[in-house]
This record gives C-alpha cells, structure tokens and sequence, in this order.
C-alpha cells in the first residue's frame, strides 16, 4: 500500500493521471517528481513501474520513502526533465507507456525562505531548483538595465519593467541585493499597487525564477523528448500554471496535432502525420474544492494528448528570448 504524503497533494492529479489510465506492466516517466503526488497515484495500479526525475536533490532525497515502499516500481533520478528520453535510454527503457509534467516551481520550494522563491519569507536571492549555476542575485547584480527590463517584461509580462529594471539599477549602486525582502521592497518602490492587487513584486520575481532554471527552454525540450519517448498509444498529461507555459504546451500540441507539409499549391510535398491525438481540446482546470484546499491550484491547466504511430517531429530552434548567460556576463 503506497502512502499518501500529507505535505503536498498534486494539483490536478486525479485528472492526470486518469488522462494517463495507468495500467500492469505499464511504464511511466513522473518528470517532475517534486512530493511524488503523481508517482503516488500511479504506483496505486499494481504493476506500474516509474522513472522520476527532479533537478532538486531535496525532492529526490526526500522520494527514498516512496522508493522504498514501491518496492522497486519507482526509480528517482536527479537531473533536468528536459533530458527525459535520455534518462529512459540510460535505463535501457525504449519507450514509455505515459509522461506526466507539472511545470514551474513546487510548494516546498516555495515554503522553504531559504530556497529564495518567495517574497513572503525572507532568504537569500537564490532561485535556483537545482543547486548549481547562477542565482537571482547573480542575474540582479551584472544584467544591464535594459536586458533586467527585457526580462521582467518577457518572463514576467510586467507593464513596469522598465521602472523595476531602473529602480533595481539605482539600488544595487547603493549596495549588494542579495535577499527577497530587500528586492520585494526595491520592486514595490517602482510598481504602485491598490489593495487587492497582486504584491508588486510577484511578476519580477516569476521572471527571475523562469530566468535562473531556463524554465521554458526546459518545457521546449521536454515536449519534444516525450514525443520520442512514448510509444503509440501512450499519453502525455502536462499541468501549467501560467500562460506562458500554457502557451508553449498549447501550441506544442496543436502543431503535433495536425498534418503538416504539404498543400493544394504543392501535392508533390508529402504531409506529415499528426504524432499526437489531442484529448483535451480544453485544457482542465481545478474545481471549487480543489482551489480551496490549495489556493495555488487557481490558475493551474492541464493538457493532454495520446502518441500515434506518425515519426516524432525535428525539434524546431529555442525561441529568442533572455537568456542566463547573456545576462550574467551583464547584457
């Protein structure tokens, strides 16, 4: 019997993993393993075996109970989820029956001031889901203005990110900013807010964390290792949590959903058959009691879609946004 870890309860994770319909024998990749909520209700169909991947040693540290207790069906492993197909082909897995994502940062992560995600808990400017590379101080101390303002205003879609970015310039020549009540603060100082408004400093903060993890490029990635990894018939359920993720989920699988390569103008040009059958033309949202219970939960959406037997796609380039390595070398 898999016990149910009371700290976090998956959003979502009903609909997932019936969108998944696990069954004996059946092997699947949790690609964001975080609590393990998803890992926990597939282990529940006997004869389920998992792959979990977290880039957060915490969370893998953490998954050894579940290990344990699914006596040897859940396997963790500690990288990028982007690597997914990669990690499969290590442990000479060929295809998958299922992959589920829950994309952005987890509640632990949050609720931990250390981790330096939140603004309501004071901690270093940190950021970072694994536990190497460059943190939000980094990025807030040698990012130029304009690239600071060019980030704010693509990853956190903030009006006032030319205001933030020349706040937080003016700030830093004062002195280091190095921890999340200093940066709120400064944030607050260029963004006015009326009450009921979202904390001023909650669109800059989201930028820097998508902009630390390379959150995006990572889904890119891990969309498309998926499409190699499942075998026809196996589904992929993603759960986002803000529209840009929900963007890139969207128009992965509408793309992948439909034909592509030839016209009426040009008949000679063979069409590509769709590699995935859409089962959520809306995506689902949380009921009434499910945001309740976990506010968070509000602005989650999941998608879903099977594997046909069509080829997996090329993968197409990154889109051109900020990236962590121009912005720590200072624009």
């Amino acid at each position: 019997m898999i016990e149910v870890d009371p700290r976090h309860v998956a959003v979502l994770c009903r609909e997932a993993v019936a969108m998944l319909s696990p069954h004996a024998g059946g092997i699947y990749v949790d690609a964001t393993f975080g609590a393990g909520g998803y890992s926990r209700a597939i282990l529940e169909v006997d004869g389920t075996r998992i792959v979990g991947i977290d880039r957060d040693r915490t969370a893998i540290a953490e998954g050894f109970d579940l290990v344990e207790q699914s006596a040897g069906r859940l396997n963790l492993v500690e990288d990028r989820f982007s690597r997914l197909a990669d990690i499969c082909a290590d442990q000479g897995i060929a295809a998958v029956d299922g992959v589920v994502m829950d994309v952005g940062v987890s509640s632990m992560q949050l609720d931990q001031s250390g981790r330096g995600f939140s603004f309501r808990l004071d901690g270093p400017l940190d950021m970072r889901m694994g536990h190497a590379g460059p943190t939000a101080a980094d990025v807030v101390a040698n990012a130029s203005e304009e690239e600071l303002a060019n980030i704010i205003h693509v990853f956190g879609e903030e009006r006032h990110s030319r205001s933030v970015a020349r706040t937080i310039v003016a700030a830093r020549k004062e002195a280091p900013i190095t921890t999340t009540r200093a940066l709120a603060d400064i944030v607050a100082r260029a963004v006015k807010s009326k009450p009921g408004d979202i904390h001023p400093a909650t669109r800059t903060f989201q930028a820097l964390r998508i902009l630390v993890n390379e959150e995006l490029d990572e889904l890119h990635l891990a969309l498309a290792a998926a499409e190699r990894v499942l075998k026809p018939g196996g589904r992929l359920a993603v759960v986002s949590f803000h529209s840009l993720e929900d963007r890139i989920v969207k128009n992965f699988l509408t793309e992948r959903g439909k034909a592509s390569g030839g016209s009426r103008h040009l008949p000679e040009v063979k069409q590509v058959a769709p590699s995935f059958r859409i089962l959520t033309k809306r995506p689902l949202a949380p009921s009434e009691q499910e945001i309740a219970a976990n506010p968070r939960a509000r602005s989650a959406k999941l998608r879903a879609a099977e594997r046909t037997a069509a080829a997996a796609r090329a993968s197409a380039a990154l889109p051109a946004w900020p990236r962590l390595s121009v912005a720590i070398r200072g624009g």
